[in-house]
């Protein structure tokens, strides 16, 4: 897909007319059936490139042999219990990853389909952590079109592109159909959750077709987001002189990815429910008692339209009816004999049989008349089960029950509904979408981006559990009637140390006791949205792994506030437990204990969530620098941005342990912490020596973070010890990182020691998100972010490729690992937010563009739909589907700071003054609130004003 114009071109409007005529255009305008003015475009005939993985160097390879080694053994240890290994370089899919991706199918948490721009279903993801990437290529709509009496048809699948696990057209199978569509003029067009593809006079030159994908994700509702289903509206024009026969086509295998429909004991059955909403459902048994799905197809009947069912036919020659007898009957009649629907269910399936049902739509389309036809899929699976044996009941269960009727009952809502799901969506895109202000290739991406809340391996599960279901993981206890409302106090009634006390046996001695069973903790208000897992990406199998979690939030806290805060709440339990179970570490090849109490965890683990935490193992965590700050970084911008005080009350023990875990890392008392000259943070592969940039501006951010939240819930004596800490760290971290235009990698002496970090900001990113006041003068972070641009954006392939992660000052890429030469799409998400936060709207948003223009625009490496964790300098990618490219919501969250309301912080220069608060608390919480001022008229920046 690469073009010669990646890097001297550059173009800044997609509108439909360059991809649709004007006239049919007009024609679909009318019924609301045209896709929008903004979106992601792409002709259905453009080339599905393979895409380009990246490869170590020998130097690389030479440092991480011992790592490989153990690496392999332990992915074939967890092989020989039937796990997957949460990291797996080794194991390659057999359908290569290519340049076809589009808009998923289906709500968050229930499990999710993809669907790639040309038609084709695929990255079948029902099983937690599992994803099953091939297509499954007898999913698919047909059209079936007769005219002047059957003189003039057409049959044809509606998917284009050649596909190479099609046989010979004399099979049997689904090669007999008629896959004529040449994709020539027929186009897709996503803005998620919908997406459009609009056949120009294909496979009827006189017949204009859009197919409309509609999907239940909605901010801010939690009932309907949660819901396995989603509809494809099909709008025909007739713009002919002759009456138009259209029969309209939806075929499913019962299968879940992979070769599951092999297993056998597979049943279809055809329903007629209610509102004329008609189908197959087809029960599912699936392997390794994992449990079963149904799902439903479906096809709403109404006066104009006639749905018809054939439930079973299979795709080899043993089927009583093969998938070429299914298309001759369909290609003939265009429809199927209405006694199907009183067949009755089949009989289960034979293993190496592969049933599939199919759904006909058929009506009459006047010339120059109109006709809407409407189908759904759903996909019950009403448990969801880890491999180390407990289950849990999915979200959507909450409303529509266990039994396998429900998969009906969604496909019924659906088709009923939709309308009700686009108005709701169209009202949250709309004040984005007509923003003048804003560049039009960021006003789609940064929705498409949310493509991963769905594809990106969700978990959602109904809180409503056995407390038998939930032992193994810590409970949180909360004195409310602590005057202060902040004291940590566990279930023995011992309080933390003192701040800075016990650091030689701190995990011993300053921890509360904590219980094995964890309580779910409910919000006062009686809100219950249940609990949220979301992978790091589909290479990476590791539920919400917190330090990129930290970047992907700002999604979440915009969207679904109330998740956000769920996934704060059960790290803050996690917080305060400790799992003293011995765990190896690959990096070294040492052992220590899965969970510290005190440390953030890594992630909330793999085959066994919120019991075994930290799946991951190359390094011990318990040691990393960053996760401790960015859990009271995350905690107070949620805090502050919900004003939620039982939130705060509640993981306010926590805090205070996290900031206090981390005084055992100031060795030399300076206010600051080392790291210890291992990669001890996200950049894994990175390795940091002494004071760092990094970690250092993320704990000063953390700081001063804690102290306000402290004054906030009254607690100010740990306040005033988070200031006075503060005080001292800044000024050490001042004198020996900065150098007159950004801040030195780090204070070793090694070869990469003064190289400009991308990130090296993160930690002030999130105090202007936050509305507290910057950590250093308005020069240093401007300088800074101005060096980031002219070095790490612009002296790569001209700004076309996002931010480099490291770049030496003479402009030459760090080499010295493979992260610090790569390009992370999330940090340079994260990097223009920082920029939009001081003013610098020209440089945010041509960083910003780079990820845009090299892995989503039809000149980049077909990236969209699949933005990996990052890329090399010549485009091979690392880990595709990965969570930290939300952090566009960062961007979206710096622009729209105007219209926020956030807590008040206690003193606008806090950390450069003693003086006690001026807030006024009542029963330990303060009741203010401050709109934030505006310091640009166009995109603003949150300055609070305020005085001791």
């Amino acid at each position: 897909m690469v073009g010669g114009s990646l890097f001297h071109a550059r173009k800044n409007s997609w509108p439909p007319e360059e991809y649709i005529n004007r006239t049919t255009l007009h024609l679909f305008a009318i019924e609301n059936s045209a896709p929008p003015e903004s979106a992601w475009r792409r002709k259905l005939n453009s080339h599905a490139s393979i895409l380009k993985e990246f490869s170590v160097t020998f130097v690389e390879a030479i440092k991480m042999v011992r790592l490989g080694i153990r690496l392999w053994h332990y992915v074939r240890e967890e092989a020989s219990y039937g796990r997957k290994a949460p990291i797996d370089p080794f194991t390659r899919e057999s359908c290569k990853p290519s340049a076809s991706q589009g808009v998923p199918l289906g709500g968050m948490g229930s499990g999710s389909i993809s669907r790639g721009f040309r038609g084709e279903f695929r990255h079948f993801q029902i099983l937690p952590g599992i994803c099953e990437t091939s297509p499954v290529m007898a999913n698919q709509f047909s059209i079936f079109i007769s005219r002047d009496g059957g003189n003039k048809k057409y049959a044809s699948v509606l998917s284009a592109g050649q596909h190479e696990s099609l046989g010979k057209s004399s099979d049997q199978g689904i090669s007999s159909w008629g896959w004529n569509l040449t994709g020539q003029h027929s186009t897709y067009h996503a803005l998620f959750p919908r997406a459009w593809t609009i056949y120009d006079g294909e496979p009827d030159p006189e017949l204009k077709i859009s197919c409309r994908q509609v999907s239940p994700f909605i901010p801010h509702n939690y009932r309907e987001s949660s819901l396995p289903t989603a509809v494809f509206v099909y709008s025909l024009v007739n713009t002919g002189k002759e009456r138009a026969k259209v029969s309209l086509l939806f075929t499913w295998a019962n299968s879940i990815g992979g070769s599951s429909h092999l297993s056998g004991d597979h049943v279809n059955e055809p329903f007629m429910g209610e509102d004329g909403v008609s189908g197959v459902l087809l029960h599912h048994k699936t392997a390794k008692d994992n449990p079963p799905v149904t799902y439903a197809i479906a096809a709403c009947e109404t006066q104009n339209v006639n749905v018809s069912v054939l439930p079973c036919f299979g795709l080899d020659e043993g089927s009583c009816i093969t998938a070429k007898d299914m298309w001759g009957k369909f290609a003939q009649d265009g429809h199927f004999d209405q006694e199907n629907f009183r067949s009755g269910p089949s009989m289960p399936s034979s293993p190496g049989e592969t049933p599939c049902a199919a759904v006909c739509a058929s009506t009459w389309v006047e010339p120059h008349g109109r006709c809407t036809v409407a189908f759904a899929v759903a996909w019950s699976s009403p448990k969801v089960k880890f491999c180390k044996g407990k289950s849990y009941s999915r979200r959507y269960t909450k409303y529509y029950g266990t039994s396998e009727a429900a998969a009906k009952d969604l496909v019924h809502d659906a088709l009923t509904k939709y309308m009700l799901w686009e108005e709701e969506i169209q009202n949250w895109q709309e004040p984005i979408l007509r923003d003048d202000r804003l560049p039009e290739w960021y006003k789609f991406t940064l929705f498409n981006e949310l493509y991963f809340l769905v594809a990106g391996g969700t978990v959602w599960i109904d809180s409503g559990l056995k407390t038998e279901e939930l032992n193994g993981i810590m409970s949180l206890h909360i004195d409310k009637k602590t005057p202060k409302g902040a004291d940590m106090v566990g279930e023995n009634g011992t309080q933390p140390a003192e701040f800075g006390a016990g650091e030689k046996d701190y995990s011993e001695n300053s921890l509360p006791t904590v219980s094995s069973k964890y309580k779910p903790v409910i919000d006062e208000s009686g809100d219950d949205v249940g609990r949220f897992l979301y992978l790091e990406g589909v290479e990476y199998i590791m539920w919400c792994t917190y330090d990129v979690h930290f970047y992907a939030s700002f999604a979440l806290l915009e969207l679904f506030p109330k998740i956000e805060l769920s996934i704060q709440r059960e790290f803050a339990s996690a917080v305060l437990s400790e799992d003293k179970r011995k765990v190896k570490f690959l990096a070294e090849g040492n052992s220590g204990v899965r969970k510290v109490k005190g440390a953030v965890p890594h992630d909330l683990g793999t085959h066994d969530p919120w019991h075994e935490m930290n799946a991951y193992n190359i390094h011990d965590t318990s040691r990393w620098k960053d996760l401790n700050p960015k859990f009271v970084l995350q905690v107070y911008r949620d805090f502050a941005a919900t004003g939620d005080f039982s939130f705060g009350a509640d993981v306010w023990p926590s805090v205070c342990a996290a900031i206090q875990y981390m005084d055992q890392f100031d060795r030399d008392s300076d206010g600051l912490i080392e790291n210890d000259g291992f990669p001890d943070q996200t950049y894994d592969a990175w390795t940091v020596h002494g004071i760092s940039a990094y970690c250092g501006c993320l704990w000063l951010a953390a700081l001063q973070a804690a102290a306000a939240m402290g004054s906030q819930l009254g607690d100010q004596a740990f306040a005033e010890k988070c200031r006075g800490k503060f005080i001292k760290a800044k000024a050490a971290f001042e004198e020996k990182l900065w150098n007159g235009s950004y801040f030195n990698y780090d204070s070793g002496s090694s070869n990469n020691s003064r190289s400009i970090q991308a990130d090296q900001l993160a930690g002030q990113w999130y105090m202007a998100a936050s509305g507290l006041p910057d950590l250093f003068d308005d020069h240093k972070i401007k300088s800074t972010l101005q060096k980031i641009y002219d070095f790490n954006v612009m002296k790569v392939r001209g700004g076309r490729m996002g931010a480099v992660n490291g770049m030496q000052p003479n402009g030459r890429v760090d080499e010295t690992c493979m992260q610090s030469r790569e390009i992370w799409t999330g940090v340079t998400y994260a990097a223009a937010a920082t920029m939009i936060h001081y003013g610098m709207l020209e440089q945010a948003f041509t960083t910003a563009e780079g990820i845009f223009t090299a892995g989503w625009s039809e000149e980049g490496y077909g990236y969209s739909f699949q933005t990996p964790e990052g890329w090399t300098t010549d485009g091979h990618f690392r880990s595709l589907i990965y969570m930290r490219p939300l952090s566009i919501w960062g961007m979206q969250w710096a622009l729209s700071s105007s219209t926020k309301t956030l807590l008040q912080p206690p003193i606008i220069n806090m950390m450069d003054k003693t003086c006690p608060s001026s807030l006024s608390t009542e029963n330990g919480t303060s009741s203010i609130k401050k709109k934030i001022k505006n310091k640009t008229r166009c995109f603003r920046n949150p300055v609070l004003q305020c005085s001791c």
